[in-house]
């Protein structure tokens, strides 16, 4: 249960301790609960929903948008907030780019794309409590973590040292398509939400892998982070928009 309990502790701020410094392959493994802590915060967000029906629905939505923030501890917010910066005064260059992104401060490019992203959830998330589709409290953060074991397993990983790299060099490659095409067969039988959602997240997501390829030759921890907010995005927009 160790790759498990990584898996928790690093994508949530959940009070969960390990027993220990874990060995990298328990890293490599834990990869494979990322989608379910996904659908942990997904049945979190529509739980508080439930104990927040009759609220006014800016409130609501705001409310929502908090605990969602709060319960990941902003990690994928930090990771978009590196690569916009890196990918603007990066000027193309790819070992500007990794060098920006690795510098802790947030430049005023971060700022920008952190604020309009966060708006465009609330005002996604407004839309949709309107309509009743609260699936989408469900949907979007699931597939969001599911699509990071993808990256990993797909994409070569570019930067030396730290968690990423033994996420990558020892992820369950035999293991994790066949998870992860469970989980699709799962979202699939969420209906035609589910369908939506899968295509929103997967169209993003083949968007985002080339521009890594072409720019940096693969990702890092910072372009994963902001696949997960991106991808989070567009599921919401997709299932506002249809």
């Amino acid at each position: 249960m160790i790759p498990a309990l990584i898996a928790v502790q690093f994508l949530t701020r959940l009070p969960v301790r390990l027993p220990g410094m874990p060995e990298p392959q328990q890293l490599g493994r834990s990869l494979l609960w990322y989608p379910l802590v996904g659908l942990l915060l997904g049945g979190a967000l529509c739980g508080l929903h439930l104990l927040l029906a009759g609220t006014p629905l800016l409130l609501q939505a705001a409310l929502l948008l908090s605990a969602w923030v709060l319960l990941s501890g902003a990690l994928h917010l930090d990771g978009l907030a590196d690569t916009a910066d890196g990918w603007v005064g990066g000027l193309g260059d790819r070992e500007r780019t990794l060098a920006i992104m690795q510098d802790p401060r947030s430049g005023p490019i971060a700022v920008v794309v952190l604020v309009l992203l966060l708006l465009l959830k609330f005002a996604v998330l407004v839309a949709l409590l309107e309509r009743g589709q609260w699936l989408a409290l469900l949907l979007a953060p699931w597939l969001a973590r599911a699509l990071l074991p993808l990256l990993f397993l797909t994409t070569p990983y570019v930067r030396a040292g730290g968690l990423g790299q033994a996420l990558a060099e020892h992820l369950p490659r035999r293991a994790l398509p066949w998870l992860l095409g469970a989980h699709t067969l799962a979202m699939l039988l969420c209906g035609w939400a589910g369908g939506l959602a899968l295509a929103g997240g997967l169209a993003l997501f083949a968007w985002l892998r080339r521009a890594l390829l072409l720019r940096l030759g693969g990702t890092t921890g910072d372009t994963a982070g902001a696949l997960v907010e991106l991808s989070e995005c567009a599921v919401l927009l997709v299932l506002a928009l249809t």
